[in-house]
C-alpha cells in the first residue's frame, strides 16, 4: 500500500519535497506541514517500512538516535523546554516520527496535552521562505552532530 509517507520519501529522493532539510542515514528530515509549534519536524524513514519493528536492531538504534539528535537541535535552536516524539503510524502505516518542540509560552490548556490536541486545520501552514532561517540552523546543527549525508548543497 502506498501512503503519504511513501509519496513524501519519493519526492525527497527526486528533489521535489520543499520541506526537506537534509538526508540522514535513516531517512529524511523534513519540516512539518503545519507550524502550530514552531520547529515541528518529521523524520521519514528511507527505505520506507511499515513499523520500526521491521528494521534490524542496528537500524532501529540509528533511527531513534537520529530522531533524538533532531530533538537536541530543536532545544538548541528554538529554546523550547521539552521535545515530544510521536511514532504512531495508525493513519499512515509507514515509519515516520513527529518531533514537536514544546514551549513554556503555550496556552496552559494545551501545554499539558500531546500536540495532537492542537487545531491542525487552522494552524499556520509551512511557508518555505518563512522557515528557511530555521531550516538553515537545523541543517547546521545536524552537520555538527555528523548525521547529515546529503544536504543538497544548501
Amino acid at each position: 500500500m502506498k501512503t503519504l509517507i511513501h509519496k513524501r520519501v519519493e519526492q525527497a529522493r527526486n528533489g521535489l519535497n520543499e520541506k526537506v532539510v537534509c538526508r540522514v542515514n535513516s531517512g529524511w528530515v523534513v519540516i512539518g506541514d503545519v507550524q502550530f509549534l514552531h520547529g515541528y519536524c518529521v523524520l521519514l524513514a528511507d527505505p520506507v517500512v511499515e513499523s520500526i519493528n521491521d528494521l534490524t536492531p542496528e537500524k532501529q538504534k540509528e533511527y531513534l538516535y537520529e530522531m533524538a539528535v533532531i530533538g537536541d537541535a530543536l532545544i538548541e535552536i528554538t529554546g523550547c523546554y521539552r521535545v515530544n516524539y510521536g511514532i504512531l503510524g495508525n493513519s499512515e502505516p509507514a515509519l515516520h516520527a513527529h518531533i514537536f518542540p514544546r514551549y513554556e509560552s503555550e496556552e496552559s490548556n494545551l501545554k499539558k496535552f500531546p500536540a495532537w490536541f492542537y487545531d491542525w486545520k487552522s494552524a499556520p501552514k509551512f511557508n518555505k521562505s518563512e522557515m528557511q532561517p530555521f531550516s538553515d540552523k537545523l541543517l547546521a546543527y545536524l552537520r555538527t552532530r555528523g548525521v547529515v549525508i546529503d544536504d543538497f548543497n544548501k
